[in-house]
């Protein structure tokens, strides 16, 4: 009797001593009653939160619960927030069983509509691309909200960087091209629904996927068992890219025999948006099919394939905008009563991927993947040979061309000139079918396509692991392979009867494009002018740790990635007999990167959080061979980019007002860029070359990003929210990068003024404290919502941009600039006048104002609802961006030109959208 009542003693007692207080629950959807992952489960005035699992549990055993009164929060996108209170008592399980969320339909509306306006952001020409590196990262911080809503429109880019410094992925597979580095969102466009289960990870903060990019990392969660049940049907009409848009989707949810699905197809249409011309015509698919095996393993099948046409738009001079106006696009003209745009992105890259999800245990957890991506891009231009060019805005044809005319002001050919651009000034189709119908020999004028038909296989592996309760592993291996066939296709010889395919600025063996099937008649659909492969190949490794304490978080990571490059020639070209078929050298890159970070909790209200990184980056393939197009040289000089930056963050939250005041350093160095253009006045050649089509190639190029962006939204009553944010920044070249050019129109001296490579070296660009260009570097809103209780819901923002640059030409800044052909400085030449020459043009300060508002209605089992926003209400014109030609390359030319009454070669802008509308109405059930 003893004995028993002593065990039951230490029993009890153990029981006790090592009974733990805890909270516990689940949380379901309150319409589908279905169990809802990553809620985010916190209790309010302390620093601790946990998210829910795949089966919408929540427990709070890693950490030492507050005991006493207590309220519990429960929060997730897309849903109404809960507030619950309890009592928490010490050595107790509290159980809080099945809470559920009701959906919050004017919150889906703005998720709607966040995705949508970045649809149409994305479908803009492909040189405004830079500024899409924040679109889709929207999340509850809100200085990130208002960069992704309204800022986006300006070219702004968070910190400076661009799209290639952040990172995007789906279902774990990352989505960034190999050739430019950047993710090609027109894959996905039109695939909205689906696409609103994404996880951001700001900046090179923890991500179990990925090291992660300056910018971020996105990862979209296309998994079927992950959407909601249920369906919707939608249509939206703008007048930004597209007219219209309908969509479709259902999904059906985990099915007791373990199986979900996931369709969607949508089409997006419009002859013409804000932009002349620039018709749209894309048609999306998306389906995805997952088999939960059991408890441990489940399968998923995602396919989606995002086939899309669109007509480009130009970037013109002041001079062509104050002929026209900001919505003018020289690349289209009409044939026989229609619209017919010159320059059209077309791309058909489908993709299929497969993951594997296995829950080892409660706490270790493995996902692998594999994603095949083929298909083609297509960038279709005009092509003339020994014919005027028939660009309507071609310098030759404007009024600047006739009163720069070195015998003096030609008033009257101006007159005509404004009187031509101002009543047409769009291609003349019927002329050019004309002139190559009675030419009575192959086409003088052609439309044809740069084109790149890619085949990328992606796989990798995740583990994560919770090896105690405050410590997660993560680690991933991947693999990358592209193989990128690059070539000329003709699409239409306009009425010709065929193209002879050589180089007409060039003779004899130089004019050849493919050398060993010289002067080639090319029919429709046939390749010519440049033919070659190039592969790429990347293998790399990540790891890192996270740890979570009462007071501290902390982490750290690193990678290695191995990357090589080769190009293959299929053509041998004239003026590069000896350097253009077969293969190339292969070019190797080992490239590494460490972070740490850390989360100081001072209480549950205020936190500051510190994060560092070095690392090197590959060059991209764009920037690893000088002109791939004609030849294998790759980059002289060529080397890793290495990268340092270091953030530090205050952050406020408490249940009425949300903060984040954050300050940041980024150093770039060693970076390549290649960029292609007409020069004249090009000095040292060893012949009087007026004119050469340049591959201009920039090495060693320091940048550094140095700045701060706050963000703060103050619930002030349960339906006016205020908000507030700013961003200033300073972007600046740090040093005086190398440069050189290259060009088949250079030829060999023999005297290493230009090598057999065609190189010409100019030393030093002194771009040592310009501006960085690429949107505006100070950024500022303040704005309010209103949400009525009654399903309906009105917001403006006033936002104002300022310290926005043009992007300055290098080669201006070299000693180019002031030597005249005999390599001597030019007599007239004048320090005074040549530092107000090369002076940065900055753009004006503008403010845009944005009005949103949508109304929804629940009846019976349906979600009813629609959505609007008009941009930039007050129509305020402003300069997103612009480039110095580097057509005017020394003293002389630029100084002429500027002295003109206007400018021949002025810089090229691009203009913002004037007053824009988005109207979304949609039908959930």
């Amino acid at each position: 009797m003893r004995k028993s009542f002593i065990l039951l003693a230490l029993l009890l007692f153990c029981t006790i001593s090592f009974s733990q207080t805890n909270i516990v629950g689940s949380v379901v959807g309150a319409t589908t009653n279905e169990n809802l992952p990553d809620v985010e489960v916190a209790i309010e005035r302390s620093n601790l939160s946990v998210k829910t699992n795949a089966s919408g549990e929540f427990d709070f055993s890693a950490f030492e619960v507050p005991l006493g009164e207590q309220i519990v929060t429960f929060s997730k996108n897309g849903y109404i927030s809960k507030r619950y209170p309890i009592i928490v008592n010490e050595n107790q399980i509290l159980d809080l069983d099945v809470i559920s969320l009701k959906v919050d339909i004017n919150e889906e509306n703005f998720r709607i509509n966040t995705i949508s306006i970045s649809d149409n952001e994305l479908s803009s020409d492909e040189s405004a691309s830079d500024n899409l590196s924040g679109l889709l990262q929207a999340s509850k911080d809100v200085f990130l909200n208002a960069a992704s809503y309204d800022f986006s429109a300006t070219f702004f880019k968070p910190r400076g960087y661009d799209s290639e410094h952040g990172k995007v992925l789906i279902n774990g597979i990352e989505m960034n091209k190999m050739y430019n580095g950047r993710p090609q969102w027109g894959n996905w466009g039109g695939l909205n629904d689906v696409m609103r289960n994404q996880v951001f990870t700001m900046g090179l903060s923890p991500n179990e996927n990925t090291f992660g990019g300056l910018a971020g990392t996105t990862n979209m969660v296309m998994r079927a068992s992950q959407y909601q049940k249920g369906g919707r049907i939608s249509y939206a009409s703008s007048n930004r890219s597209y007219t219209g848009r309908v969509m479709a989707s259902y999904n059906s949810g985990l099915t007791e025999g373990g199986w979900a699905y996931s369709f969607l197809a949508s089409r997006r249409f419009g002859e013409e948006g804000f932009n002349d011309g620039s018709l749209y015509d894309a048609n999306s698919f998306f389906a995805s099919v997952e088999k939960k095996i059991n408890d441990k393993h489940s399968l998923n099948l995602t396919t989606f394939y995002a086939a899309n046409r669109r007509g480009k738009s130009s970037p013109n001079t002041q001079e062509i905008y104050d002929l026209k106006d900001i919505s003018y696009n020289s690349y289209w003209g009409k044939q026989d009563g229609e619209i017919r745009n010159s320059r059209i992105k077309e791309i058909k890259e489908p993709v299929i991927m497969l993951n594997h999800y296995w829950d080892i245990s409660e706490k270790t957890r493995l996902n692998t993947n594999v994603a095949y991506q083929f298909g083609k891009t297509g960038n279709s231009r005009l092509g003339y040979d020994n014919a005027p060019n028939p660009d309507p805005s071609y310098y030759q044809k404007l009024p600047s061309y006739f009163l720069a005319n070195p015998n003096g002001a030609d008033y009257a050919g101006a007159y005509l000139a404004t009187q031509k651009f101002q009543n047409d000034g769009q291609i003349d189709w019927d002329d050019m079918y004309e002139k190559n119908i009675f030419s009575g020999g192959t086409s003088k004028y052609y439309l044809y396509e740069d084109r790149n038909d890619d085949k990328q296989l992606t796989a990798n592996t995740i583990l994560t692991s919770d090896i105690t309760n405050n410590i997660t592993i993560n680690g991933s291996l991947g693999y990358k392979r592209l193989k990128s066939h690059n070539f000329a296709n003709m699409i239409d010889l306009l009425g010709g009867t065929g193209y002879l395919d050589i180089d007409t600025f060039n003779q004899g063996d130089a004019a050849q494009n493919n050398f060993e099937n010289p002067n080639r008649i090319v029919g429709e659909d046939d390749t010519f002018k440049y033919n070659y492969e190039l592969d790429a190949s990347e293998y790399n490794g990540f790891a890192q740790a996270q740890f979570s304490y009462s007071k501290v978080d902390f982490y750290v990571g690193a990678n290695l990635e191995k990357t090589t490059y080769q190009r293959n020639g299929l053509y041998k070209n004239g003026s590069f007999k000896e350097n253009s078929l077969g293969k190339s050298e292969e070019l190797d890159f080992t490239t590494y990167g460490v972070k740490a970070g850390a989360t100081y909790k001072i209480t549950g209200r205020h936190l500051v959080t510190l994060n560092g990184a070095y690392f090197t980056n590959a060059p991209t393939l764009r920037n690893s061979f000088s002109n791939s197009r004609q030849n294998n040289s790759t980059v002289t000089g060529l080397e890793e980019e290495t990268v340092k930056n270091v953030d530090l963050s205050y952050v406020f939250r408490s249940p009425k007002v949300k903060a984040r005041l954050t300050g940041y350093y980024t150093e770039m160095d060693d970076a390549s860029e290649i960029s292609f253009y007409y020069a004249d006045g090009i000095s040292g050649i060893g012949r009087n070359v007026t004119t050469a089509f340049v591959q201009e190639v920039l090495t060693n190029v320091d940048k550094r990003h140095v700045g701060a962006e706050l963000g703060i939204e103050a619930q002030v009553t349960p339906t006016i929210k205020l908000k507030g944010a700013a961003s200033y920044g300073q972007y600046v070249y740090t040093n005086n990068p190398d440069v050189y050019l290259t060009s088949d129109d250079f030829k060999f001296t023999g005297d290493n003024e230009i090598d057999e490579q065609r190189r010409r070296v100019f030393g030093k660009s002194y771009l040592k404290d310009y501006k960085i260009a690429g949107g505006p570097q100070q950024a500022y809103q303040i704005g309010f919502e209103y949400r009525d209780p009654d399903y309906w819901w009105f917001g403006a923002t006033s936002n104002f941009f300022s310290n926005a640059y043009l992007d300055v030409s290098p080669i201006t800044r070299t000693k180019n600039f002031y030597t005249d052909f005999d390599g001597a400085p030019f007599n007239d030449y004048d320090p005074a006048v040549a530092r107000e020459l090369l002076k940065q043009e900055k753009f004006d300060s503008y403010m845009l104002v944005n009005v949103v508002g949508g109304k929804s209605w629940k009846i019976d089992d349906y979600f009813v609802g629609f959505f609007a926003t008009i941009n930039n209400v007050l129509d305020k014109e402003y300069k997103t961006g612009g480039f110095e030609q580097g057509r005017s390359a020394n003293y002389r030319t630029v100084s002429e030109d500027m002295g003109n009454e206007k400018r021949v070669f002025g810089p090229k802008y691009w203009y913002g959208y004037g007053t824009t509308y988005y109207l979304n109405v949609y039908v959930r059930f």
